[in-house]
């Protein structure tokens, strides 16, 4: 598991096995979203899976496939939504469209600058989103 923190409250993560729960937890997470469709991965990993255990451990999951194509406002509003409720985990193949959709949430809510560096320091560069961040 490769949690990657963008502010105190919200972090990215590559995709997360529904063994990670736990971790998770502990780790003081409340909200896990999944931003990754379920036909780029296998069963065990699809979002009722990882559901199912996410749940089981009494935090809230929230399902929020995100395509590069199909990337839209509705998305980033359900992912800003279910962040606003505790610390949020959110997580996809690599972390980059978890980062992007955060991002994208953070626009007229922190300085463009600040949201391209909190996702540089994570590992993420959205500093092509700089005119949608602004």
């Amino acid at each position: 598991m490769d949690i990657r923190p963008l502010t105190p409250a919200f972090a990215a993560s590559p995709q997360i096995d529904p063994a990670d729960a736990g971790a998770i937890k502990a780790a003081g997470f409340t909200t896990v979203i999944c931003n990754r469709p379920d036909a780029e991965v296998p069963p065990s990993h699809q979002a009722d899976a990882v559901r199912k255990a996410v749940e089981a451990e009494g935090m809230t999951f929230v399902v929020n496939p995100v395509t590069h194509q199909g990337l839209n406002q509705d998305m980033v509003e359900i992912q800003s939504q279910a962040a606003a409720s505790g610390k949020t985990l959110a997580y996809c193949a690599s972390g980059t469209r978890s980062t992007i959709v955060w991002a994208l949430g953070q626009a007229g809510k922190m300085d463009a600058d600040e949201i391209i560096a909190a996702a540089a320091n994570a590992g993420y560069d959205v500093s092509g989103l700089r005119n949608s961040l602004s």
